[in-house]
């Protein structure tokens, strides 16, 4: 695992605070009253939202009555800038960090490839469509930070992927005909690798239990002490929810429906043939294109 992920250590330093209130008896506002800060202060520095500062983590330390040493290291760790912080789009800059030290990732999509299978021109063209009036500069950093991740898949250990794409994302035009068949000549590619696991559910399924509903679900290694992380999202930003509490009962339902759509996906075989005919479907597409007409 990697030394001082930020995004990592505010999971773990959240995570660790969390419990000591809950084995102090404390509410959030009791807290927050002891420590001065707002019970929604609070609440977002357990939630990993908000990054607690040496004072907090000392002023909770001494309320809970716990060595400071750890939990401080814990705190400095989480300051520490990546490059993650400096691209992509901020809404999912926590998944981003977390993904690097997930031991598997199970992704489901109902319109687009999956960020960590993108070429760059199908990425340079997601973002222009979500974001028609998007700066140059920040879609080019953006493209460049979501070509950076794709290094995840390389690494000495890297996660197991489990990737599960409804068949419209391989019939959608995203950037052009020539850019589609790139993209899925690439996605046939790395699903060769012996860590990737790509499957299509097709039309045929009709409707179910993930007609609607994107998502990544992330695992980590035991000693991480973090645990299963869902993150859902849409065109307005993305939401994050870990097994405990309220949304300990959304983790399951979704766990159910990865068990589903595995089972309603075709085989490893067939989606890769599904989506190698559909990719040399649109490289024909855009050579008939590009043939001069008779007069």
């Amino acid at each position: 695992m990697a030394d001082a992920n930020p995004t990592l250590r505010q999971r773990q330093l959240a995570n660790r605070l969390r419990e000591l209130r809950k084995q102090s008896g404390l509410n959030l506002a009791e807290v927050a009253e002891q420590i001065l800060l707002s019970p929604a202060q609070v609440s977002r520095i357990e939630n990993a939202k908000r990054i607690a500062s040496p004072r907090d983590v000392r002023a909770l330390c001494k309320l809970y009555g716990v060595p400071e040493a750890e939990l401080l290291k814990l705190a400095k760790e989480s300051r520490k800038r990546e490059w993650w912080l400096d691209h992509d789009d901020p809404d999912f800059r926590q998944m981003i960090g977390l993904e690097s030290e997930a031991s598997e990732i199970i992704e489901y999509e109902t319109t687009t490839i999956p960020g960590l299978l993108q070429t760059e021109g199908y990425a340079r063209a997601i973002f222009k469509g979500y974001l028609p009036r998007i700066d140059p500069e920040v879609l080019e950093s953006r493209t460049q930070g979501r070509m950076k991740r794709q290094e995840l898949l390389y690494r000495q250990h890297p996660p197991i992927y489990w990737v599960l794409l409804d068949e419209s994302v391989l019939h959608r035009h995203v950037g052009g005909l020539q850019v589609m068949a790139d993209q899925l000549e690439q996605l046939t590619s790395l699903a060769e690798l012996p860590q990737v696991n790509v499957l299509v559910i097709p039309f045929t399924v009709g409707a179910h239990m993930g007609f609607d509903t994107a998502f990544r679900m992330l695992r980590f290694p035991q000693d991480a002490d973090i645990s299963d992380t869902l993150f859902t999202e849409d065109s307005m930003g993305g939401e994050t929810h870990e097994d405990y509490g309220p949304s300990r009962a959304r983790i399951e339902r979704y766990r159910e429906i990865i068990d589903h759509l595995r089972a309603a996906a075709a085989n490893p075989t067939q989606s890769i043939e599904m989506i190698r005919a559909k990719a040399m479907e649109f490289a024909q597409q855009y050579n008939e294109s590009q043939a001069p007409t008779s007069q």
